[in-house]
């Protein structure tokens, strides 16, 4: 006799980026065994992959996780831990007030959602004659969790050249992928300091994951209100930043 196959709920949401919805399932012991072995590893590449394969598996293949922005994936997996294992997480952050106490907090992951800048667009205009197109960076080419600002210089040229998506030259409009990464590269070495401080601005003010809680310093007593941002700040002890 066969045993007996258990029913999974299905849940639906919206991407940030797109407003399209997708259907997703909780995560299984054996997506979750993945996720382990994966974190348990500790390289990037492996967790990387980990949670590329839980998402695709999760939304029943209806998205493109090659393609998604960084912080959709990141949406959609935190959705999906949430119906899996809970929708509090408890996690113990460094009051930022002496910047040496934790503090255990609980955050219901249920509120938690993507938030965008005002200012932040995906056109660039250079100049009177330059406008870039930009597309969003998806997990194989920038690490959510690190600040552009802080980014080793040749990391973050190739993150440009791989997420400019069209050049505009007056009515001439240059389709990034019809040239190498070499001429794309080249290209952006020609930009003034002042242009490139534009395109750092795209990816600072990227839309990203991100949920502010209030933390007391169980020792000063003192009232703190802590940022978290990306994924990992919801699974970890993560630096707050205060705001």
């Amino acid at each position: 006799m066969a045993l007996p196959i258990l029913e999974t709920a299905k849940y639906e949401l919206t991407l940030p980026s797109t407003d399209f919805k997708v259907s997703y399932r909780p995560f299984l012991v054996k997506e979750e065994k993945l996720l382990m072995m994966a974190l348990e590893s500790g390289e990037n590449s492996q967790i990387t992959k980990a949670l590329k394969e839980i998402v695709q598996i999760c939304t029943f293949n209806t998205v493109n996780v090659e393609a998604l922005p960084t912080f959709d994936i990141e949406y959609i997996f935190l959705n999906i831990r949430a119906k899996s294992v809970g929708e509090i997480a408890k996690l113990k952050i460094k009051c930022p007030d002496d910047k040496e106490t934790y503090a255990n907090v609980e955050v219901d992951l249920s509120k938690v959602e993507v938030q965008v800048d005002d200012n932040h667009s995906n056109e660039i205009q250079v100049n009177d004659k330059i406008k870039f197109i930009m597309k969003y960076p998806t997990l194989d080419t920038f690490d959510p969790n690190m600040d552009a600002g802080n980014m080793k210089t040749e990391q973050l040229f190739d993150v440009i050249a791989n997420t400019i998506y069209e050049i505009y030259d007056g009515e001439t409009v240059h389709k990034a992928s019809d040239y190498t990464k070499e001429e794309m590269l080249k290209f952006i070495e020609s930009l003034t300091s002042a242009d490139f401080a534009k395109i750092q601005s795209f990816y600072q003010t990227m839309p990203r994951l991100a949920h502010e809680i209030e933390v007391t310093n169980p020792k000063t007593k003192k009232v703190s209100k802590v940022m978290l941002s990306g994924l990992n700040a919801f699974f970890q002890s993560p630096s707050p930043m205060t705001t």
